[in-house]
């Protein structure tokens, strides 16, 4: 199964994103969220971390908040030159929920990321 990363400057916020995400699909899911002080922040490390406890042949998607996520992620992939990598700009939350049910249907890195997506323009009512 393509493995899920969550990155926000929010601990809280990525493991609430992963709760919600891990009730609706049986995927591989990881947060990276906040510094390693438990402060608001983008970690290098925690990315690279998570990365690593998601990561499969079948690939990684990453799903960033805003502004140092994007950067610090952008710089974690440029140094882990892993395959099958693949950051997706789209709403956190629901982008995540999407990803989880499509990687727990067996979809690949490249048929998740399409549907994931389009989540960009989905309007909620």
């Amino acid at each position: 199964m393509v493995g899920i990363v969550i990155v926000s400057h929010s601990q809280k916020l990525a493991e609430g994103v992963i709760e919600l995400a891990g009730m609706m699909a049986n995927a591989p899911l990881a947060a990276a969220g906040g510094l390693e002080d438990g402060s608001l922040g983008t970690s290098y490390e925690k990315i690279c971390a998570a990365i690593e406890s998601v990561y499969s042949a079948d690939g990684v998607i990453i799903l960033m908040d805003m502004g140092s996520a994007v950067m610090t992620t952008e710089v974690v992939l440029e140094d882990l030159n892993k395959p099958n990598v693949k950051m997706i700009d789209c709403p956190l939350v629901e982008g995540a929920v999407l990803a989880a049910v499509e990687s727990a249907g067996g979809k690949s890195l490249t048929e998740i990321s399409e549907r994931v997506e389009e989540t960009r323009t989905v309007k909620k009512f």
